[in-house]
């Protein structure tokens, strides 16, 4: 891997562990602590959730203008800057802000740092022939190791105080921080011809194109419906493993389970899908497992012990190991390079959106015998709306028609969705 590709491979890493290390004891931490009513508490959890995933498509609109390097920085003292923020605030106004002020640093960072890898594994793959998915993966993997470690390192930290988890986390994004200040270059992955600066003024008409361009909406609509199934595991697993057991003790080793399955299985898994599979063979196989999972899930209730949980974990985690390199690798061709901040930030905030809209219809079926066929399904129509633009891509082959975001078949196709 290059330096670059170092970097934001290690900064995903600690991004999460950063960000696992609280987030996931907030939550303790403002009903228990602090006394706040449960209604209050849901309140506070969207809002984080809202300033963080609603606004990537702001975090990769500034991207696109200033380049990753500022709008990282930005990101990362924002985060130091809530999480300091956080860990003395009692307040019910000074809880709220300075949750919010925790997603939007995300917003920043995010988009930043994902439309960044998808450069760079565009870039190495023109100069080096080395599969996009092979960096996306790395990526992937180090995500999962950071959520994987960083829970555990907010365990050991808890046992002092919240304020010390708190700490700990702004302690590592002042790491990134300075890593970025250090080692990223001003402009990398922008426009050297400044084009996208001087467009900066056509945010909004920008935004038109966007939700008029046909190929990445539907390859959003896939993606969507993958993260609305994914998104079942932190609704389906609790309620699946209580029923299947009696008790929710192993809900924390299943959880580390899905983590440890990426960290191991990505990169085998990518490297088998880049020899076989184009991009939009792998989402389309990994929706089908996604799917599978569900269709597991239901079927093996009957089975007693914890099958139906572990089975559904497994297939749960291969498919996400599948759908999410093949999503980040197929953007960069479909849209313009110039704008893929602002793509990869409207991508997650519109799935984030549908994962938001969703939640409460599969929450109403969860329990019920249609709860599993039912998700299954949104997986399979998650496999119907797989776009077939621009699908030539592979690790292996049909290299040389998947230029650095910029080839004659990519701005085809991509001109042909816009119109």
């Amino acid at each position: 891997m290059s330096p670059l590709a170092r970097l934001l491979v290690a900064s995903q890493f600690a991004f999460n562990t950063g960000f696992f290390a609280v987030l996931p004891y907030l939550a303790g931490h403002l009903g228990g602590t602090l006394g706040l009513g449960g209604w209050l508490v849901g309140l506070v959890l969207g809002l984080r959730t809202f300033s963080q995933q609603g606004l990537f498509v702001v975090g990769g609109a500034l991207t696109d203008r200033f380049g990753p390097r500022p709008v990282v920085l930005a990101g990362c003292a924002l985060r130091v800057a809530g999480f300091a923020w956080l860990a003395w605030a009692e307040a019910v106004w000074a809880v709220i802000a300075a949750v919010v002020l925790v997603g939007f640093a995300a917003a920043l960072f995010s988009p930043a740092v994902e439309s960044e890898a998808a450069r760079e594994a565009v870039r190495l793959e023109a100069a080096a022939g080395l599969p996009r998915t092979r960096l996306l993966a790395r990526f992937s993997a180090a995500g999962q190791a950071g959520a994987l470690l960083g829970p555990a390192l907010g365990a050991v930290l808890l046992a002092g105080d919240f304020r010390l988890a708190c700490g700990a986390g702004a302690g590592v994004f002042l790491l990134v921080l300075a890593g970025h200040a250090r080692l990223m270059p001003g402009r990398a992955g922008g426009d050297p011809t400044g084009r996208a600066r001087a467009g900066a003024g056509r945010t909004a008409a920008e935004l038109g194109r966007v939700l008029r361009h046909r190929p990445f909406l539907a390859l959003t609509a896939a993606y969507a419906a993958y993260l609305l199934a994914y998104n079942q595991l932190y609704l389906a697993l609790p309620a699946e493993l209580d029923r299947a057991t009696g008790s929710q003790a192993a809900l924390g080793w299943l959880f580390a389970l899905s983590s440890a399955l990426v960290v191991a299985g990505q990169l085998p898994l990518e490297r088998w899908a880049a020899r076989r599979l184009s991009w939009a063979a792998s989402l389309r196989v990994g929706l089908v497992v996604v799917a599978g999972a569900f269709a597991a899930g239901g079927a093996l209730r009957g089975a007693g012990g914890p099958w139906s949980p572990v089975v559904f974990v497994v297939l749960l985690s291969v498919g996400q190991m599948l759908v999410s390199p093949a999503v980040r690798a197929w953007l960069p061709d479909l849209v313009d390079a110039r704008r893929l901040g602002l793509y990869t930030g409207a991508m997650s905030s519109l799935a984030g959106l549908v994962v938001l809209v969703g939640g409460a219809p599969a929450g109403a079926l969860a329990g019920t015998a249609w709860y599993w066929p039912a998700l299954a399904v949104l997986a399979l129509l998650g496999v119907a709306a797989v776009p077939r633009a621009a699908a030539s891509g592979r690790g292996g082959a049909d290299r040389s028609r998947t230029g650095a975001g910029g080839t004659a078949t990519a701005r085809t196709n991509r001109d042909a969705g816009t119109r």
